[in-house]
């Protein structure tokens, strides 16, 4: 069976992976761009912009497996938009007309609408729990991975339902004090997987929970 995979997933010292105040100036709320300032540096990251020449560094050895063997993406609402664009039909996503996923992608919503096909991505928006929302993606690229995209609380909600089978967290060395916690819940959570720890000379550690086979 397909994995479901959590890649490049940042969180603050105290453990939040977004800040508070999402909006549409703010997409990370008062966090800004600091959970995100290692990846921004990487290789992977100018890729996505069109840039290749761009000189690797030791962060790339984790950032650029956020697109092997993958095959569909989940995402929850808050990633795909600030609060409200539910009600705007035209809103179309943060990426512009080249989102960089490249492959069907299911967002999470209470509010569905017809899918969206923008370059190499088509959008399928769902009003599902995470188990039906497993079933439709894998149905959208049989025998591919799943990667699970974010925000927090969609990835705190698949790993409560026990669904996740790696999961990468990036800890960076900044403290927000308020925003939206990965691991509310979650008392225990380690215990299912196996972890493993790098830091980079950036500043930021990559922590790895892979779950052992089922």
């Amino acid at each position: 069976m397909s994995l479901v995979r959590v890649h490049n997933l940042a969180v603050s010292l105290d453990g939040f992976a977004t800040g508070a105040g999402q909006s549409l100036d703010a997409p990370f709320g008062h966090a800004g761009m600091r959970l995100m300032e290692w990846f921004k540096a990487t290789a992977t990251f100018a890729a996505n912009l069109g840039v290749d020449d761009a000189p690797p560094t030791p962060d790339d050895a984790f950032a650029s497996r956020w697109r092997d063997g993958i095959g569909v993406e989940i995402m929850g609402a808050g990633k795909f938009g600030p609060p409200g664009w539910q009600d705007d039909p035209e809103w179309r996503g943060w990426w512009g007309e080249e989102p960089p996923f490249r492959t069907p992608v299911v967002v999470l919503t209470h509010h569905p609408r017809e899918p969206l096909a923008m370059g190499g991505t088509t959008f399928h928006f769902l009003d599902a729990s995470p188990h039906d929302a497993l079933a439709a993606a894998r149905a959208l690229a049989p025998g591919l991975d799943v990667r699970l995209g974010g925000g927090p609380t969609t990835v705190r909600q698949f790993l409560a339902a026990d669904l996740v089978d790696l999961l990468h967290v990036v800890v960076v060395p900044v403290v927000l004090g308020r925003g939206v916690s990965l691991w509310e819940g979650l008392e225990g959570v380690e215990d299912r997987f196996e972890v493993e720890a790098v830091s980079t000379p950036s500043g930021v550690t990559h922590v790895t929970f892979t779950r052992p086979p089922r």
